[in-house]
C-alpha cells in the first residue's frame, strides 16, 4: 500500500499537475513556431509529423530528466518518505540512469503515441492542418502523453531515490 503522500506524487503532481503543465507549456511552444503560418504539412520540414515524433521523444526524455532530480531531492531533504524496503523493486528501469529511463520512453512513446497518431493521419489523407486546430491538437496530446508517462516517471524515480537513501 503507498502512502497519501507517494499517491500524491504519482497521481496528483505526476498525473493532473503533469497534464496541465504540459497542455500549457506545448501549447504555447507551438504557438511560438506556428502562429504565423497558415497550415502545416502532415510532413515536411515544419510538419505535423515530425513535431509530433520529437515531442514523443523529448517529452519524456526532459521530464524524466527533470523530475527524477526533483523526487531525488524531495527523498533526500526529508519531504517526501521513501519506498518501504519491501516496496522497492529489486531490478527493472529504475536501476537505470535517468537519461536511460527517459531514452526508452520517448522510443517507447514515438512506437506507441507518435507513429500511430501520424499513420492514422496519413491513413485519412490529412495533407495539412490549419495552424491553430494543430496548436489545440498538440497541447491535448502533449498533457496526454504527459499524464500517462509522468506517474511511472516518477515511480521510478521514487524507488531509485528510495533504493539511494536506503543504502
Amino acid at each position: 500500500m503507498l502512502s497519501p503522500e507517494h499517491r500524491r506524487l504519482l497521481v496528483v503532481d505526476q498525473g493532473v499537475a503533469a497534464v496541465i503543465i504540459n497542455l500549457l507549456l506545448n501549447g504555447g511552444i507551438a504557438w511560438l513556431l506556428f502562429r504565423s503560418v497558415s497550415e502545416i504539412p502532415l510532413w515536411g520540414e515544419s510538419s505535423v509529423g515530425g513535431d509530433l515524433i520529437v515531442t514523443a521523444l523529448l517529452l519524456p526524455l526532459l521530464t524524466c530528466l527533470i523530475v527524477s532530480k526533483i523526487v531525488g531531492h524531495q527523498v533526500r531533504s526529508g519531504k517526501l518518505p521513501p519506498l518501504p524496503s519491501g516496496q522497492i523493486p529489486e531490478s527493472g528501469w529504475s536501476h537505470r540512469s535517468s537519461a536511460m529511463r527517459g531514452l526508452f520512453l520517448g522510443a517507447c512513446s514515438i512506437l506507441l503515441a507518435a507513429l500511430p497518431v501520424v499513420a492514422a493521419l496519413t491513413i485519412a489523407d490529412s495533407a495539412s492542418f490549419g495552424a491553430f486546430a494543430f496548436i489545440g491538437y498538440k497541447a491535448i496530446w502533449a498533457g496526454l502523453l504527459a499524464g500517462t508517462i509522468s506517474p511511472v516517471i516518477a515511480w521510478w524515480a521514487l524507488a531509485d531515490a528510495s533504493r539511494s537513501s536506503a543504502a
